[in-house]
């Protein structure tokens, strides 16, 4: 008998008996019918297979591969989703893309494959809220200015806030003054990330006054929003600006920065619907009645208080003006010399004073003139001189019916915009000063192909104005040196001027965005000669 389940393994040599088996053969047979017996009756087990057999071994290893191999193709498969660095590298050396497979034939010398990054701009920084100041002009600059800092720092700019504190209180909201809609797509080939309102979280902290709230520094570069301004936003997810104006250098940026402020202000600010068309149908009323020039006369109380400017006002104007600049606590300079800042250039052109300038560069009195204005100071009195040089004096208020401008009463900023679309389409624009209007419809007009920008030297005018007052110059004597004074102020191409350290004293980005502008004016743009 042999041992339990387990198979005769000897084999010695011994004598064989007559059919050629031998004895330990013979004894063999025996002891397995025996054993064939026993297992049929269910006295033995079957024998159990060798635990550690070639072949088991070989299939464990087979379906170990097989399955590793398995995960490593799914995980491969949801590379694009789910990436660790460390693995993401494992899986590119074990499955490159095609074009790398391609160079690694190409050359030996590329030893690794490189990384994959994912596109910057798939993620916020943070969102970016502003509260615009100013008039309609100043905001207009301050909104290009922060579309251009929210693409540098990579966060989402949130529709902008309107100054509804200043002088002129006007209640409009961005979307009463500019099609939202068509200023968040123009945007988004730029990678411009830009809502109307912030998500529902950040909304609930903002509530709470969980985020930072600063004015930046006035006329910073990239680097300063970069350093100062993106940790806060990374810290905070929401930053708001609580002044925008003059926030961004108008030298020393970037030559996409620059280009990216022209961007918006040129194709992605447009006026709403409403507005464009009262526009095109004043230009049209215009242009029915032949050729005419824009007269941006900024003869207005704001701005008279502001500049301390009481030039040809009476005592009592004066002091109303006087006492208008000390209620308003953001309007810093308060002790002011009128007559010696008119002798500096730094006040606007009465409107006496504008119609000597217009008849001394040669415009007779047929000139049709709009005024690009709100109420003038000193009304009817003050405009008298303008009226009698030229009777064809017009403004929007004579040229469309009550009913046209009901929408827009009590609305200075969209009274406002009218008056911005007539600049761009006049034959000539004259402003008496050079506030933020006058500053950004020059650069406009510049940008559309250097359309004709008569830039008054107001220093140089109150010399020959009050030369020709003491009957020291004679009308011809006074009327030549306007008019050669001016011979290279019509708004032609230009370097803007930089001053380093002293960025007021520059020239304005938004009246000269040279790096947004041909080197010449076309063929077919209009032109200014003196007769």
């Amino acid at each position: 008998m042999v041992n339990k389940g387990v198979l005769p393994t000897h084999h010695h040599h011994s004598t064989s008996n007559g059919n050629g088996k031998s004895k330990e053969w013979l004894q063999q047979e025996v002891d397995l019918k025996s054993l064939a017996g026993q297992l049929k009756v269910g006295k033995v087990k079957p024998p159990v297979p060798l635990p550690r057999s070639r072949l088991h071994v070989w299939f464990l290893r087979a379906s170990t591969s097989i399955f590793l191999w398995t995960c490593l193709i799914q995980l491969t498969a949801f590379r694009e989703l789910w990436q660790p660095k460390l693995l993401r590298s494992c899986f590119e050396q074990f499955n490159p893309p095609f074009a790398l497979r391609k160079q690694q034939q190409q050359s030996y010398l590329l030893h690794h494959v490189r990384p994959y990054v994912l596109p910057s701009r798939l993620q916020t920084n943070g969102y970016l809220m502003v509260s615009c100041n100013g008039g309609l002009n100043q905001m207009r600059a301050a909104i290009c200015d922060m579309v251009a800092v929210s693409k540098h720092m990579n966060v989402t700019l949130v529709i902008p806030e309107l100054d509804k504190t200043s002088f002129w209180a006007d209640p409009s909201d961005f979307g009463d003054i500019f099609d939202v809609d068509h200023f968040i797509s123009s945007l988004k080939d730029d990678d411009v990330h830009i809502v109307r309102e912030l998500p529902p979280e950040y909304a609930e902290k903002v509530a709470e006054g969980n985020y930072f709230g600063l004015p930046p520094v006035s006329w910073s570069n990239e680097t300063y929003y970069t350093e100062q301004i993106l940790p806060l936003v990374r810290k905070y997810s929401v930053v708001r600006f609580n002044k925008t104006d003059s926030r961004l250098a108008n030298n020393g940026l970037s030559l996409a920065m620059q280009k990216l402020r022209c961007q918006v202000n040129y194709h992605a600010l447009r006026f709403t619907p409403r507005i464009e068309e009262l526009g095109r149908r004043l230009v049209q009323i215009l242009r029915g009645r032949g050729p005419f020039v824009v007269l941006h006369l900024r003869y207005e109380m704001d701005m008279l208080a502001f500049s301390g400017c009481t030039h040809g006002c009476t005592e009592e104007e004066a002091d109303e003006l006087t006492r208008m600049r000390y209620a308003y606590p953001w309007w810093k300079e308060k002790v002011i010399v009128s007559e010696q800042k008119r002798k500096d250039g730094l006040c606007p052109l009465t409107p006496e004073e504008t119609a000597l300038i217009l008849r001394a560069l040669g415009y007779d009195r047929d000139t049709q003139i709009y005024i690009a204005a709100g109420e003038i100071y000193g009304s009817d009195r003050r405009m008298a001189a303008l009226h009698a040089a030229f009777p064809n004096v017009v403004r929007k208020e004579m040229l469309l019916s009550k009913e046209e401008l009901r929408p827009f009463v009590n609305r200075s900023s969209q009274m406002a915009s009218l008056d911005y679309l007539v600049s761009l389409a006049s034959d000539v624009f004259i402003p008496t000063y050079d506030g933020n209007m006058a500053k950004v419809v020059e650069g406009h007009r510049r940008y559309l192909g250097y359309r004709t920008t008569v830039l008054l030297d107001r220093k140089r005018l109150v010399e020959l104005l009050d030369l020709y007052d003491k009957k020291i110059l004679q009308w011809d004597e006074f009327a030549f040196a306007v008019r050669q004074v001016h011979e290279g102020r019509m708004g032609s191409p230009t370097k803007r001027r930089v001053v380093p350290g002293r960025p007021k004293e520059e020239d304005y980005f938004y009246s000269n965005p040279q790096e947004c502008l041909c080197a010449e004016p076309s063929s077919s743009t209009p032109t200014f000669s003196f007769k």
